[in-house]
């Protein structure tokens, strides 16, 4: 059994082996006879007990590899992540540092950087397919791209010619240039009619059906960067604040979100957050939310601050220079600082339990009632009640409800719009990050580009700030900004009007002067 075993060892073992049994077995015969010649030129195969040291030596050895292998893997890994949160770092804050010199050059350069931004994000966002299908397009598709880019020219033109316009109509030293502004419907159709046209004519015999795909790509493209971008030109007109604040809220959000799932990431709730992003944690997404919510309650009162940011501007400037305004109310401390409005959203019952709300009521007495004379019927009298707003009387048969208001001491109003802005960009705007991630699971690949070390593509960047934008522009003119027309506008309209109209609306603002002279008697 003995020669069994050891002739199957002896098979297993290699020349190092040999040498390593010699070695014992020299050191084993000190106490024998020298050796002989005839032993020299043919050692003796090992004993068991010398095939058992080997194999224990052997053993370790490998025991050791197989632990070191995992731990010097484990070091290159965290290297090479301490590496690319480095890269990440250092990119992101070269990023800003370019942002804030943007910033300060003055609301133009701070348009073509969005227009520059629409730029690469359309050409990321084309080249997904265009890479993907290059096979059949090179081949078989004439004028692929140029349609492409043709319908990009068109949707940019659109917006931007419109957006011009609305300045050129809310300035008066720029009503001379009205005589022009007819003419910018025209153009942008004649050239969505022409792009139009050339698009159908390219239609190749057994590539319809992929080019139709192509043209609804090329439309859900235009889409997210051109039309949620349409009023991003607004919000930076209406102050930079409204520009700036919304995207430094997503990009809090996406780095609180980030730290947080990194170190509580899946140590409280185990179960996936969403399936397009694996790497996605529900500690991330809440800790995301709650520190954004934080920072932009002592964020929107820095910024609200300086008049650069809150002053809005309605003149195209090359050259920086000071904004000066009338300070808005809603930069000031103030005591009624929640929108009434959102309140009328919410059942009575359950607003009346928020803490610091008051109830307002309007008053109705005799006292309130004034007559006031029709200047063009003498024989006819209007009686108007004038409105008394008061603090609501349990009660009281003379009070009725008028509205909600959240009283709060030295907060600027602005800080509640901005609670309003980061709750939407931690709730809803990382969904345009989820989007993005599953564009890219569909075509195979990591990033958009490369064009940013470390955090890959213009799109990989900007996914979340086109809801951001397009909500930023609602939310202002909602609840914010209130009236929709501006006195400029006003007089551009007047302009518009025949000779015999402009005499009919100065009787009838004499006559609303008059009326509201009277009341205030």
């Amino acid at each position: 059994m003995d020669r069994i075993i050891l002739r199957q060892r002896r098979k297993r073992s290699s020349a190092s082996a040999l040498s390593t049994a010699t070695t014992v077995d020299a050191a084993d015969d000190t106490m024998s006879p020298p050796l002989s010649n005839n032993r020299l030129a043919h050692p003796r195969p090992p004993s068991i007990i010398e095939c058992n040291s080997y194999e224990d030596l052997q053993s370790k050895h490998d025991q050791a590899l197989a632990q070191s292998t995992p731990m010097k893997a484990s070091n290159h890994k965290e290297e090479r992540r301490a590496r690319k949160i480095l890269v990440r770092v250092v990119s992101g804050l070269l990023m800003l540092l370019v942002f804030c010199c943007i910033l300060y050059s003055g609301h133009v350069y701070i348009c073509m950087l969005v227009a520059t931004l629409q730029l690469l994000l359309f050409r990321e966002l084309v080249r997904v397919r265009y890479n993907t299908y290059f096979h059949i397009i090179q081949e078989t598709i004439p004028l692929f791209r140029t349609t492409q880019w043709l319908w990009f020219s068109v949707a940019i033109f659109y917006t931007y010619s419109d957006f011009v316009v609305e300045m050129i109509k809310s300035n008066t030293s720029l009503h001379h240039l009205l005589d022009y502004v007819k003419w910018q419907q025209p153009l942008a159709f004649c050239l969505y009619s022409g792009t139009f046209v050339l698009t159908i004519t390219t239609f190749q015999q057994g590539h319809i059906r992929f080019q139709l795909n192509q043209l609804c790509w090329t439309i859900v493209v235009l889409c997210l960067t051109v039309g949620q971008l349409k009023y991003i030109m607004h919000n930076l007109y209406n102050g930079l604040i409204w520009f700036t604040l919304p995207i430094l809220l997503v990009i809090t959000n996406d780095i609180m979100a980030y730290f947080s799932g990194l170190t509580c990431g899946r140590k409280f709730i185990h179960r996936p957050f969403i399936n397009l992003s694996p790497n996605k944690t529900w500690e991330g997404f809440i800790g995301g939310w709650i520190f954004t919510m934080i920072i932009s309650w002592s964020l929107s009162r820095y910024l609200g601050q300086f008049t650069w940011m809150t002053c809005p501007a309605n003149s195209f400037s090359l050259f920086p220079s000071s904004l000066e305004c009338e300070l808005d109310p809603i930069f000031l401390p103030a005591q009624s600082i929640f929108p009434p409005q959102i309140f009328e959203l919410l059942p009575a019952a359950l607003v009346k339990t928020f803490p610091g709300v008051v109830n307002i009521c309007a008053v109705k007495n005799d006292d309130s009632i004034i007559s006031t004379l029709d200047l063009n019927h003498p024989t006819t009298l209007t009686i108007q009640q004038q409105l008394e707003l008061t603090p609501c009387i349990s009660g009281e048969p003379t009070h009725s409800h008028h509205h909600f208001e959240l009283v709060l001491h030295n907060v600027m109003p602005v800080q509640i719009h901005a609670l309003s802005l980061s709750m939407f960009a931690s709730l809803v705007a990382p969904f345009g990050g989820f989007l993005a991630s599953g564009i890219k699971r569909a075509y195979g690949i990591k990033d958009f580009d490369s064009i940013i070390p470390g955090h890959g593509g213009v799109m990989d960047r900007m996914d979340c700030q086109f809801l951001m934008a397009l909500y930023t522009w609602v939310h202002y003119n909602t609840f914010v900004k209130m009236a929709t027309i501006s006195v400029p506008k006003m007089i551009y309209m007047y302009n518009l009007l025949t000779e015999s109209e402009q005499v009919e609306v100065l009787q009838r603002i004499t006559q609303l002067a008059a009326e509201q002279s009277s009341l205030n008697v």
